[in-house]
């Protein structure tokens, strides 16, 4: 359905409201629909996503308008992978699925259940780096990204450089410069939580692939390996010498995901390779530094001179083509883009645009402080979600032996090879 066609059909539904609020008692079709016409669409998703309160505004936006109902099918966060793909599994696929675009996305089998929906009339609402999020390998748009967006790059305690009358980095050489002027002076350069901390190296991936389309589609027909990319081992030579520098400290091998809020509140390191929402909803309230403190760089690990900045990790609403209700899917996704709908659901939220006409969410002051050297150096998140056997539980077991030196930089880069085809073997690749 055209935006235009969109806007009639809404503005005529409308006009339908009150009756359908009479009708509300009429009974419930096998299909999922009702004596009047109106339909049921199921969305499955997260139980904390599908309460998040832009989610529940577009719910009601739409069934206001329409008269058709939104059933969410919700699942506990923890239990959802498993329990969803068991789901699946059995025949039983909702009307829409949330999903992020990621490595767990291969278990629901997005070719035979999903709709492809490169020719949907919104696809032009969407930012470059949102639309290139939700895009496979092979170019199909998957679902639509509705959700918070956010930049990720090297957040640095800007009080601290400040202090210290140092500068924030713009190529790789200045970013080296820095880190070994913040250790003589004490400072641990770089919160680095090698115990359990994978995805900083997807930053690292994104100017690789997401900048030579052709060596992503090689990797992942198996014709080239890490081993073959030279930027790959410069990264992992990268790491070892920070490691070895003192760049990442002395406890960074204890540190997972949960210490680096109150490493960062405290001043115990002065860099972190993170997302600006994060700041806002993990970083410790009782330190003595706050989301105010900090500002924005590139993420500099050797594979871009220049570094760069990884776009937001987004949740899709993704459409099940077998339903007995995919023209009422694609209408609802229709309906999420149109501008004065998004803009009333992200109104006062913190995020970077996912369409180009949001204008009622907020942008955090580290993000637009820093928006020309994002606009010059941003990329579209990779790894995990294009590179075929990609796993951040492979990375942190290999840069954990790395940094134990049971194997050296040649070594890593093997056993991320090994592991990657494995899973690619395993997952029914083709070419593995």
């Amino acid at each position: 359905m055209s935006m235009k066609k969109a806007k009639k059909y809404l503005s005529a539904a409308a006009l339908l409201i009150l009756p359908a609020l009479l009708l509300a008692g009429c009974l419930h079709t096998k299909d999922g629909g009702n004596a009047s016409g109106h339909v049921t669409l199921t969305v499955m998703g997260r139980k904390s996503d599908l309460a998040k309160s832009y989610m529940t505004s577009i719910f009601q936006q739409y069934e206001e308008a329409t008269g058709n109902r939104i059933e969410p099918v919700a699942y506990e966060d923890t239990e959802f992978e498993a329990t969803a793909a068991e789901k699946f599994s059995k025949g039983d696929v909702p009307d829409i699925f949330m999903h992020f675009h990621n490595a767990d996305l291969k278990r629901f089998h997005v070719e035979e259940n999903f709709r492809f929906l490169n020719d949907q009339d919104w696809v032009d609402e969407l930012t470059d780096s949102t639309l290139a999020y939700c895009m496979d390998s092979q170019g199909n748009l998957l679902g639509l990204p509705y959700w918070e967006n956010s930049i990720s790059g090297c957040y640095y305690n800007k009080t601290i450089l400040d202090s210290l009358g140092l500068k924030y980095a713009t190529t790789q050489d200045e970013f080296d410069v820095l880190c070994q002027a913040l250790a003589d002076t004490g400072y641990t350069p770089i919160c680095w939580p090698a115990s359990g901390g994978g995805w900083m190296v997807q930053f690292a991936l994104d100017p690789v692939f997401a900048d030579d389309p052709s060596k992503l589609q090689r990797i992942n027909r198996n014709e080239m390996t890490y081993a073959d990319i030279p930027e790959i081992l410069d990264m992992v030579r990268w790491i070892e010498s920070a490691a070895d520098k003192g760049w990442l400290g002395t406890d960074y091998m204890d540190w997972d995901i949960h210490d680096v809020s109150g490493v960062m509140s405290s001043g115990g390191a002065v860099m972190t390779f993170m997302w600006d929402t994060w700041f806002y909803t993990d970083l410790a309230k009782d330190g003595p530094y706050t989301v105010d403190d900090f500002a924005l760089m590139p993420v500099f690990l050797n594979t871009a001179k220049n570094g760069t900045y990884e776009g937001g990790n987004l949740n899709m609403l993704m459409v099940n083509k077998n339903g007995s209700h995919v023209d009422a899917c694609l209408d609802f996704l229709a309906f999420c883009a149109a501008k004065e709908n998004y803009n009333t659901a992200f109104a006062g939220i913190s995020t970077v645009n996912c369409f180009k006409g949001q204008t009622t969410n907020i942008q955090s002051p580290m993000i637009t402080d820093a928006q020309e050297s994002i606009e010059a150096n941003l990329r579209a998140s990779t790894a995990a979600s294009k590179i075929i056997g990609y796993s951040d539980d492979d990375v942190v077991e290999a840069l954990e032996a790395l940094f134990k030196g049971r194997i050296d930089a040649e070594g890593c880069v093997r056993m991320l090879d090994e592991r990657r085809i494995a899973r690619a073997h395993s997952e029914g690749a083709e070419g593995f």
